[in-house]
């Protein structure tokens, strides 16, 4: 029970003060569970975000219930999952039932431009420090340039992702060897 809770807690904790959600709570996400707790590595961090981020639903949602699977199965999906949306659930409930008291004040669109550039800063750093894993090469910068501007375009992550993937096999057989015959 206690891997379980400190699972809960890690997301809870990541839920409660991440601002933004989503892509927000990526870097905090691979801070805890990748540097931290060394529950996972960078490289497979990445591939759940790509699995999350191509499912129906919430990326934090998606994200924990991968990595909760990952670790401790259902029982780790069930606390995973619970620790990312109760602070959200929380704080929703009481925005809703105080919003137009605080709507009012400066102060609130103060807080908010304020927080809003530190979200950008922090999903801009998970992605130099994620891009980093991937590696610098002429296919993986023509990769991603090519997956920024279809999001430009507003292509589903989902089409881009497998797309992504039919091309990383095509050029892997297409420039005849395999990774294994190229790393010996």
């Amino acid at each position: 029970m206690g891997k379980l809770f400190e699972l809960f807690m890690v997301f809870f904790k990541i839920g409660a003060f991440t601002i933004g959600g989503g892509y927000a709570m990526v870097p905090l996400i691979q801070e805890e569970i990748c540097s931290r707790k060394k529950w996972s590595s960078d490289e497979e961090f990445l591939d759940i975000i790509a699995i999350a981020q191509s499912l129906p639903g919430v990326l934090a949602v998606n994200t924990a219930s991968i990595l909760g699977y990952k670790l401790f199965g259902i029982p780790g999906v069930l606390a995973a999952v619970l620790g990312a949306v109760l602070p959200s659930f929380v704080i929703i409930l009481v925005i809703a039932v105080f919003f137009a008291q605080f709507a009012k004040y400066k102060a609130t669109e103060l807080i908010f431009r304020g927080v809003r550039p530190a979200v950008a800063s922090l999903m801009a750093f998970a992605v130099i420090k994620l891009g980093k894993k991937v590696g610098i090469s002429g296919f993986n910068i023509a990769m991603g340039l090519l997956a920024t501007v279809l999001l430009i375009f507003k292509l589903h992550p989902i089409i881009i992702i497998t797309a992504s993937g039919i091309i990383g096999i095509i050029t892997e057989y297409w420039g005849g060897r395999s990774n294994a015959e190229t790393d010996n």
